[in-house]
């Protein structure tokens, strides 16, 4: 009977023990559990203050984000240009007031949220956007456009600048931007350049016209008086005086021809025949003038292609430069021979022209072909210009150098003219 109350005792006591291990358990779990509970506090309490920080940096870069944005709204409104920027559909996403003045739109056609297509824009301005927008098959093309409104004629310069993603350039790209600019000062003044250089071109043509035909006009003048005081020889001047009104017509020609573009009509030439024609034609100036006249031919037969008036006018320009500049009991010889090099012919005839006179400067040997150029300043320089142009235009060369005692010494270098050629 005393032994079922000790069992009793001893199964109270194991439950105690067992109850006070999980006890002391539980305990410690809720601790940990405590522990973890003010750690997920804290770090809920991290995560809160960084999110704030975060929110207020995203409302700070929000806030930044849109300053700029209306900055550079205010700078595209501001621009001394047109900007219209589209989507990847060709909608319009953005356009300055500038845009409008330019295309001649009101407010209502470029107020933020107007549902203005590029289509309706094109029908209002008359410019062609739409056109230019599906054409453009490279970034920063442009096309001029011709406006009429009624302030008069204006022109637009649009050019277009393509913006794609940053995956690559292929494809639809995201943003086009036209820019419009007014570009009607600058036609303008490129009409009146051009308007300037027509003036300038009939002014060198007056000027050219007036200092080459002076001197045929002095030989046709000689040979009126010469028609007037010596009749026994009337038919000789009258001749001469048919052959300059040619040469005078021939040089009027030859100097539209120089300052125009266009080539001379070459065909074969005897040039010793030409040259003697010449001479022969001036040399009632070099009479006048007292001074001798002489031209040595070297009696070959000296074919070139060349045009015969353009030619005749070299040889009167260079003779009557070297009567003008040669005093009075002096000499001009002119001569002709082949451009021989180490004993052979090369192929090429030299027409020299000498004068005793008072010869070219050092300085100015360099400078004397130029346009404008005259070593005296009596005479606009335009004579030996009109030489090395019509020179170039034969295949020629011409060139100075000062004389072997005085005077000075001009050389035309020609081609000759290939026997098969020649008889071709």
């Amino acid at each position: 009977m005393l032994k079922e109350p000790k069992d009793e005792l001893e199964a109270q006591a194991g439950s105690t023990v067992l109850l006070a291990a999980a006890f002391s358990e539980f305990i410690l779990a809720s601790s940990r559990l405590e522990t973890s509970y003010r750690e997920l506090q804290e770090e809920v309490s991290d995560l809160r203050l960084e999110l704030s920080a975060r929110n207020a940096a995203l409302s700070s870069s929000l806030a930044e984000n849109e300053r700029m944005r209306l900055d550079l709204q205010q700078i595209v409104d501001s621009m001394p240009c047109g900007v219209l920027v589209l989507g990847p559909e060709g909608e319009i996403s953005m356009i300055n007031p500038e845009s409008g003045r330019l295309l001649g739109l009101d407010q209502a056609h470029f107020r933020e949220g107007s549902p203005t297509t590029l289509r309706q824009i094109s029908t209002v301005s008359g410019v062609n956007l739409e056109s230019l927008y599906q054409s453009a098959t490279q970034s920063n093309s442009g096309q001029e456009f011709c406006v009429h409104d009624v302030s008069g004629k204006r022109w637009l310069e649009v050019r277009n600048r393509r913006l794609f993603d940053e995956s690559g350039r292929s494809g639809q790209p995201e943003q086009t931007i036209l820019i419009l600019r007014d570009v009607s000062a600058q036609r303008r003044a490129e009409q009146e350049r051009e308007a300037g250089r027509r003036a300038m071109a009939l002014a060198e043509i007056t000027t050219i016209l007036a200092h080459e035909i002076r001197n045929p006009l002095a030989s046709l003048e000689l040979f009126g008086e010469l028609i007037e005081n010596d009749s026994g020889r009337r038919d000789e001047w009258i001749s001469n005086l048919r052959a300059g009104i040619r040469s005078l017509s021939a040089t009027v020609n030859n100097v539209l021809s120089f300052h125009g573009s266009g080539s001379l009509k070459l065909a074969p030439v005897d040039l010793s025949a030409l040259i003697r024609n010449a001479i022969q034609f001036v040399g009632p100036l070099a009479a006048q003038a007292a001074v001798s006249l002489e031209w040595l031919d070297d009696h070959a037969e000296n074919r070139v292609m060349g045009n015969e008036s353009a030619l005749q006018q070299v040889v009167l320009n260079l003779v009557s430069n070297a009567i003008r500049y040669t005093p009075a009991g002096g000499a001009v010889i002119v001569s002709v021979r082949s451009d021989t090099k180490g004993g052979e012919k090369s192929g090429r005839v030299i027409v020299e022209f000498a004068d005793t006179g008072c010869g070219i400067r050092p300085d100015q040997i360099d400078h004397v072909f130029e346009p404008g150029f005259s070593g005296s300043g009596d005479t606009c320089g335009l004579g030996l210009a009109v030489c090395d142009r019509i020179m170039k235009q034969h295949d020629g060369e011409i060139n100075v150098s000062r004389g072997t005692h005085a005077g000075a010494r001009f050389a035309l270098h020609f081609p000759l003219l290939r026997l098969d050629v020649a008889i071709a």
